[in-house]
C-alpha cells in the first residue's frame, strides 16, 4: 500500500507523546503523517475478562429473556461481547435479542458497532458520559422495567449503578467484558515523566481514564510525582473527550485541547491542530 504524502500542519515538528494502546498505530499515522515526531508509550492494554464464564451465562440470560433496556457505555464493551458470542456460536442469537431491545448508548462508538450489526441505538446520552446517561434515563419510564448494563475494566460506575437502584426496576443486571492491564513497562514510563520534566515533549494525548491513572500511580511508585507535576505543567494537554478531561482536571492538569464533539482519533489530532495553529 502506498504512503499517504505528509500534509502541511501546525504539528510539524512537534513531540508528541502518544498514550493509546489499541489504536497506537492509527494515531501514530495520523501525527507522523502531519510531520510531527511521535513518542509511542502505550500505558494501557485491554484484554477480555479472564473469566469467561459469567461473560457467557450474561448472554445466554440476554438472549433467553431479552431486557427492555440495553445501557451500553463503550463500543469495545460491545464488541467484546460480541466476540464471546461468536466464540461460543451465539452470535447470530445475540444480534437478534439486541434487536429486541431499547438501547441506551453514552456516546457514538458503541453506535458504531450497533451499525455494524445493521442495528441502531435509541437513545443517546445527552453528553458522552455517566452523568449524560442518566440525564437520558431521567427521561425514560424504568419503574418495573428489566434493565442490562455493559461496564468496563474494575470500574463499577458506583454513579449509575446508584441512579438505577434508586428508579425501583425490576432486574438490573451487568456485565463487564474486558479490563485493562499495564502494557508498556514502568522504565519507559518513568522516561515519558523524565522528558516530559526536561520540556522535552510539546504535547501529550490521553484517549482514556486508565491511562491517566497509571502514569500518576507509577509516579508515585518511584518518587516521581514533583518530576510529574513539573512536566504537566510545560507540556500541552489533549484529552479525547470529557471523561478523560474531567479526570485530568480533577488531578490538578490543564487540558489544552480536546474535541468540540465526535470523541475519535482523528477529531484529537485536527484539536491539536488548532491549539498550535492559535499560537
Amino acid at each position: 500500500m502506498p504512503t499517504k504524502p505528509t500534509l502541511a500542519s501546525s504539528l510539524n515538528s512537534r513531540v508528541i507523546a502518544l498514550s493509546e494502546s489499541r489504536q497506537l498505530d492509527v494515531l501514530a499515522a495520523l501525527c507522523e503523517r502531519r510531520q510531527a515526531q511521535v513518542m509511542r508509550v502505550p500505558l494501557i492494554s485491554i484484554l477480555d475478562t479472564p473469566d469467561q464464564e459469567p461473560i457467557i451465562t450474561w448472554l445466554k440470560a440476554f438472549i433467553a429473556v431479552p431486557p427492555d433496556y440495553l445501557i451500553v457505555l463503550t463500543g469495545e464493551g460491545l464488541r467484546r461481547l460480541l466476540a464471546t458470542a461468536e466464540r461460543n456460536q451465539l452470535d447470530s442469537l445475540f444480534i437478534d435479542a439486541l434487536g429486541k431491545v431499547c438501547k441506551v448508548c453514552r456516546g457514538p462508538k458503541p453506535a458504531r458497532v450497533l451499525k455494524e450489526m445493521n442495528l441502531k441505538s435509541e437513545y443517546f446520552g445527552e453528553e458522552p458520559t455517566t452523568a449524560g446517561i442518566i440525564s437520558t434515563l431521567k427521561n425514560l419510564e424504568l419503574k418495573e422495567r428489566r434493565v442490562a448494563v455493559q461496564l468496563y475494566g474494575d470500574d463499577p460506575n458506583e454513579l449509575l449503578m446508584d441512579y438505577l437502584h434508586s428508579c425501583e426496576l425490576q432486574s438490573c443486571s451487568t456485565v463487564a467484558p474486558y479490563i485493562y492491564a499495564s502494557n508498556s513497562d514502568d522504565e519507559k514510563v518513568q522516561e515519558l515523566i523524565l522528558a516530559m520534566h526536561a520540556g522535552q515533549v510539546d504535547i501529550i494525548a490521553f484517549t482514556s481514564q486508565p491511562q491517566v491513572r497509571r502514569m500518576f500511580k507509577v509516579a508515585k511508585e518511584v518518587g516521581l510525582q514533583s518530576q510529574l507535576v513539573s512536566g504537566f505543567s510545560q507540556t500541552k494537554i489533549a484529552a479525547v473527550g470529557p471523561i478523560v478531561r474531567d479526570l485530568l482536571t480533577s488531578l490538578g492538569c490543564r487540558v489544552d485541547a480536546m474535541p468540540t464533539s465526535s470523541y475519535f482519533m482523528k477529531p484529537l489530532v485536527r484539536a491539536m491542530e488548532e491549539l498550535y495553529s492559535q499560537n
